[in-house]
């Protein structure tokens, strides 16, 4: 019975052995099949388009450098002015006062200045007669103009904060805009900053007006870089002398780079990381799938232009079958 058992124990462990064995044997490895073109650069008609908002050329905010009772508000909101014309009135009785003193002070510094001639008045009387009339002199000016504000130049009224009579305190009294003339300010991905120069001209769009294009130049070329967003500003000028725009409109300006050499691709064949903004994509080495991280260039169609190190002429890049990739699988290239 004993020797049975043992028989028994003997053939349970080789039957054992003998599946340990078909476990470990190495299982094919995954192979996907996909589609591939070889890389070439193509010639593109290199431009951009960013959105922005626009603003009045010039924003003067009606705000004089003194306290006290508003007299009189000459505009009203949408009113158009000329640069000179009366816009607030404050309250007169300082610069009235301080007037009656330069003319006294005016009637005193010739008659001192009479008698220095015939020996009648010192040197010093006439000095400090004169220092005292140029310092009335300067703070009477300063009064002229924060008494009387007149506008420093052409624009319509965009906003009043105050009626005739109310005390003025820090907000402004009026808001001033220029808008024959108008500039926005646009973000520009940083890869174009070489291509960007000072009176390069552009073009501008608007939903408000479909069938029109608006001129515009480049006026500043900002010389710093996001470090965040990765773009640098430029500051667009545009004229506009049939008021057609206003500021604050949303508009789209597209500017033209000249031609130039890219890779470009089916948009379909550009990955996007879920949860998060960052493309990639997959090319070929060496019978394995490479994952590369790309930045997108300019669309044309169903095509895009994508950029990376490792994106040149002669790559053999996915077009087919990229979902089902991870870096380092081998592939299978099907025609």
């Amino acid at each position: 019975m004993k020797k049975n058992i043992l028989y028994l124990v003997a053939a349970l462990a080789l039957v054992s052995c003998g599946n340990n064995s078909a476990t470990t044997t190495e299982e094919e490895e995954r192979v996907e099949q996909v589609r591939t073109v070889v890389l070439q650069p193509r010639e593109i008609e290199r431009e951009i388009s960013v959105s922005t908002n626009l603003q009045g050329y010039l924003t003067q905010n009606v705000a004089p450098s003194l306290t006290g009772k508003i007299e009189h508000i000459y505009r009203e909101v949408g009113d158009r002015v000329v640069t000179g014309s009366d816009l607030v009135r404050m309250d007169q009785t300082q610069y009235k006062t301080t007037k009656i003193s330069m003319a006294n002070l005016e009637i005193e510094k010739n008659r001192i200045e009479q008698l220095l001639k015939t020996g009648s008045a010192t040197q010093q009387q006439y000095d400090q007669i004169t220092t005292q009339y140029n310092s009335t002199k300067e703070q009477l000016e300063f009064l002229e103009t924060n008494t009387y504000v007149k506008a420093p130049f052409s624009g319509v009224i965009s906003a009043k904060n105050y009626e005739d009579g109310e005390l003025y305190g820090g907000q402004p009294i009026l808001i001033l805009t220029q808008i024959d003339k108008l500039k926005a300010l646009v973000a520009i991905p940083e890869t174009y900053f070489p291509l960007f120069k000072a009176g390069m001209r552009l073009t501008l769009t608007t939903d408000i007006y479909p069938d029109q294009v608006f001129p515009a130049t480049v006026e500043i070329v900002y010389p710093t870089v996001d470090p965040s967003s990765h773009t640098f500003q430029c500051k667009i000028v545009i004229p506009n002398g049939r008021n057609l725009l206003r500021p604050g409109m949303y508009v789209t300006t597209t500017i033209g780079l000249g031609k130039a050499k890219a890779i470009v691709v089916p948009y379909q064949s550009v990955e996007k990381l879920v949860g998060a903004n960052d493309r990639y994509v997959f090319i070929v080495e060496e019978g394995r799938a490479k994952r590369v991280a790309v930045t997108l260039g300019q669309r044309f169609d169903q095509d895009i232009e994508i950029i990376a190190p490792e994106i040149h002429e002669g790559v053999e890049f996915v077009t087919t079958g990229q979902h089902k990739l991870v870096d380092g699988v081998k592939v299978n290239v099907v025609e």
